[in-house]
């Protein structure tokens, strides 16, 4: 009997990607996968039954829903445009998925260059972890056509335990740069708050005993104190590089819609300067480091 399901794509087996991509094939669904330089997650999702594309182009000519989750919107441009990217081989009815964080006006351009080929572009960036990609249990925030996300949804439901319509193409990015704005933010907040107390004679532990348990504390906050307090690398896989990379879009955002944001500029500026010092393959909570050096203390001798 031949299979009714969708041929699925995916693009970008990082730490993300890997959980998404095996979950769709244990859904059932016929898998072609596109990595880069890291064989591992490529060779393991072969493993399960996956065939692997020699191009993005190849793989639009194979796939009637192709995922892409890439760093930034250079890459997913690169993904898209040339002799050999998706839109060279799209065909009508080709639908695509970003759930990178990527530039909503990116985002809301390549969805014409789609239309115009009678395919979609739905953006449905990403709320969780890689612990929560690989259980199948992300949050999707997305942005395309109604009955474009009815289509799809099936297929999103294998990575997804949430997905909300947030409104036309780019809509779903322009969400994710909020989220972002807020994590992002806290991840400033907290590292001064435990440097400062280091400053004081409060140590890391103790804040997170008193604010754990309060209103104020959050998953965000235990996944950064989890790396503070306990020094656990992994708590929190999301790099420097790519914390700069959301808020500065995020401000290129405000700046397109005539708005002040004071805040989200101050907090860009400790991600910039991750960057500017070598740090960006770090994680997030280890910005928590940087600004205790800054300050003439070490959080792990505290």
């Amino acid at each position: 009997m031949i299979s009714k399901k969708p041929v699925i794509g995916f693009i970008g087996l990082g730490f993300m990607g890997h959980g998404m991509a095996k979950n769709i094939r244990l859904g059932g669904y016929d898998l072609w996968v596109k990595g880069r330089s890291n064989r591992v997650p490529v060779d393991n999702l072969l493993a399960l039954g996956a065939q692997e594309a020699a191009t993005p182009k190849d793989m639009a000519e194979r796939c009637d829903i192709i995922h892409i989750c890439l760093s930034n919107s250079p890459q997913i441009e690169a993904t898209m445009h040339g002799p050999d990217g998706i839109l060279a081989g799209a065909r009508p009815g080709l639908v695509v998925i970003d759930t990178s964080t990527a530039n909503p006006a990116s985002t809301e351009a390549l969805a014409v260059e789609m239309a115009a080929k009678g395919g979609h572009f739905v953006d449905a960036p990403l709320g969780g972890t890689p612990v929560q990609a690989e259980a199948g249990q992300l949050i999707a925030m997305v942005g395309c056509d109604a009955q474009v996300l009815e289509r799809v949804r099936p297929v999103m439901d294998c990575w997804a335990k949430t997905i909300t319509h947030v409104g036309a193409a780019g809509s779903g990015h322009k969400m994710k740069l909020l989220m972002n704005f807020i994590s992002l933010s806290y991840g400033a907040l907290f590292s001064e708050v435990v440097v400062l107390g280091a400053k004081v004679g409060i140590d890391a532990a103790t804040i997170r005993t008193v604010i754990a348990p309060s209103r104020m504390g959050c998953g965000f906050f235990d996944t950064f104190m989890s790396y503070v307090v306990d020094r656990n690398r992994d708590a929190h896989k999301f790099t420097l590089e790519n914390a700069a990379k959301d808020m500065r879009y995020l401000n290129d955002m405000a700046f397109d819609a005539n708005m002040m944001n004071i805040m989200a500029g101050a907090a860009k500026q400790y991600y910039t300067h991750a960057i500017a010092t070598g740090k960006g393959d770090d994680f997030v909570p280890m910005l928590s480091d940087l600004v205790a050096a800054m300050n003439g203390v070490s959080l792990a001798k505290t």
